[in-house]
């Protein structure tokens, strides 16, 4: 699936309060397609719950959201037919087998019964898991289990994927399967969308980085223009500029027992 537009996400003022809390405040920003875009912010910043809403499992109390062009709120159907969701928290249906969860991710995705078999098997090779394919998914690893929550959110081939947390309880092995499928997706063109603690992974493999605070957006660019906002060198990390623009390097300075 394509589409035609030249941004992939595009949010104008997305807001999400509960009783009066801002958990998104006025969310603007712009992914472009082909991107590989890394969404960062500490915990409780908004990430999971902007992710929710650009991916229609939340509503937003006021602002807009398109993807791949569609509204996510007015055009849901469409926005959704386009997107591939790996969440944090995995549901998967667990008496199923690898190839059966896959078959029924692709035939709920439209694909014909012939296409959604071959797809899955195809999947399942790629990720390492056609040893495995005809075991139920609740003796999977965690890892195994991750690989095939990513298998189902891109088995229809959308243009654009969100991925929470996707290396959390990872193994190495299966961390660099991921990480290799993610890089051949976006080379192909689709982007991908993604949030993640371990700045690590995100600086080797982001083009693209949007910061949050509070559910606000506070700094957006490549890793060369972040430096060059922040005035730091040309070996910065992305950890050092990230700790600057959410204010933690001086969350310890009020600890004694640490100076």
């Amino acid at each position: 699936m394509t589409f035609e537009t030249a941004n992939a996400v595009e949010t104008f003022g997305l807001t999400k309060a509960y009783d009066g809390h801002r958990v998104v405040d006025d969310l603007t920003f712009t992914v472009r397609r082909g991107e590989f875009f890394g969404f960062l912010g500490p915990n409780g910043a908004g990430k999971s719950t902007t992710i929710k809403m650009l991916t229609g499992l939340l509503r937003p109390t006021s602002g807009r959201a398109l993807v791949a062009g569609y509204d996510i709120t007015t055009q849901p159907l469409l926005a959704k037919a386009s997107i591939g969701v790996l969440p944090e928290e995995l549901n998967l249906y667990e008496r199923l087998t690898g190839q059966e969860f896959l078959e029924f991710a692709g035939r709920m995705y439209g694909l014909p019964g012939a296409d959604a078999r071959n797809r899955a098997a195809e999947l399942l090779h790629l990720l390492q898991l056609d040893e495995d394919a005809g075991k139920m998914i609740v003796d999977y690893s965690q890892g195994m289990k991750k690989k095939t929550a990513l298998a189902a959110a891109i088995i229809h081939n959308p243009p654009v994927i969100f991925l929470d947390e996707p290396f959390e309880a990872v193994d190495a092995v299966s961390g660099r399967i991921i990480k290799d499928t993610l890089h051949r997706l976006t080379e192909q063109g689709a982007t991908v969308f993604f949030s993640s603690h371990i700045l690590e992974v995100v600086e080797r493999l982001c083009s693209q980085v949007a910061v949050i605070q509070h559910g606000r957006l506070v700094a957006q660019g490549n890793m060369a223009e972040l430096r060059s906002r922040l005035h730091t060198g040309e070996d910065a990390t992305l950890e050092a500029m990230f700790m600057e623009l959410v204010g933690a390097a001086q969350q310890t300075e009020g600890l004694s027992w640490l100076s």
